[in-house]
């Protein structure tokens, strides 16, 4: 399953809590963060995820630990498809309103508070759930699919893009020192919060990863589990259908 991580390891507050204090308080500079570490590459790796999620022709879709909204944005290039990001951290989905308000989308696009392991939707609603960099923040990993599962239509795609750890020479000691290093003091120095970043770089690293998670989504009960791997392995894309 993966060695449960925290975000701030002396508090008493349970990982779901600590991560909505965290995101509320990173949000500010969240979209500004994300690109530098990425090196803009989470843009790409987006339109990626509306690639596969488009290829089933969605009417509903639901965007799951959505944030900022930046990968809603992108699915309204899906014709006629309507998205609903949900999102625990109350300082994320403010950002992603005014984002959404300024680029006209707010008929295509309904941000709500919600919990992703007790999703706030009847049984079979949506045609396609994705999400991106959400699901390693998840308190019970399990618990969290298995609400997505529920939500899903028979038929229904889920699309995950998260990061993960290239494993081949010299990309895998690059990907180290930058997760473990650099990433931990740009977000002291742009963010305030050292320990946010830090906590970031470990959970992708302590994730599981490539066949590991497919097996998981093959276990809740998904089929035709498939992966593809982004820039040579530092985030992967997941297919799963219901």
């Amino acid at each position: 399953m993966g060695e449960k991580v925290i975000p701030y390891k002396n508090s008493k507050q349970r990982k779901k809590e600590q991560v909505t204090g965290m995101f509320d308080t990173i949000s500010p500079t969240y979209d500004e963060l994300n690109r530098v570490m990425t090196m803009r590459l989470d843009i790409n790796w987006r339109k990626n995820v509306r690639k596969e999620i488009a290829k089933i022709n969605p009417l509903k879709i639901l965007d799951v630990a959505t944030g900022t909204g930046d990968l809603a944005i992108e699915l309204t290039q899906i014709d006629l498809a309507h998205i609903t990001g949900l999102d625990l951290s109350q300082g994320m989905l403010d950002i992603g309103k005014k984002k959404i308000e300024k680029q006209g989308l707010s008929h295509r696009i309904n941000l709500t508070l919600g919990d992703s392991e007790a999703l706030p939707f009847a049984d079979n609603w949506f045609d396609a759930v994705s999400v991106s960099f959400g699901v390693r923040n998840f308190e019970n990993l399990e618990k969290g699919l298995y609400e997505i599962y529920r939500v899903l239509c028979n038929g229904g795609r889920l699309v995950v893009l998260e990061t993960s750890v290239p494993e081949h020479f010299p990309v895998k000691q690059g990907y180290y020192l930058y997760t473990h290093f650099i990433v931990p003091f740009m977000g002291k120095l742009l963010a305030k919060d050292k320990t946010a970043y830090a906590y970031l770089s470990e959970s992708a690293s302590k994730f599981p990863f490539g066949q590991r998670f497919a097996d998981i989504l093959t276990k809740i009960g998904f089929s035709k589990v498939h992966f593809k791997p982004q820039t040579l392995g530092v985030a992967t894309i997941y297919i799963a259908d219901k």
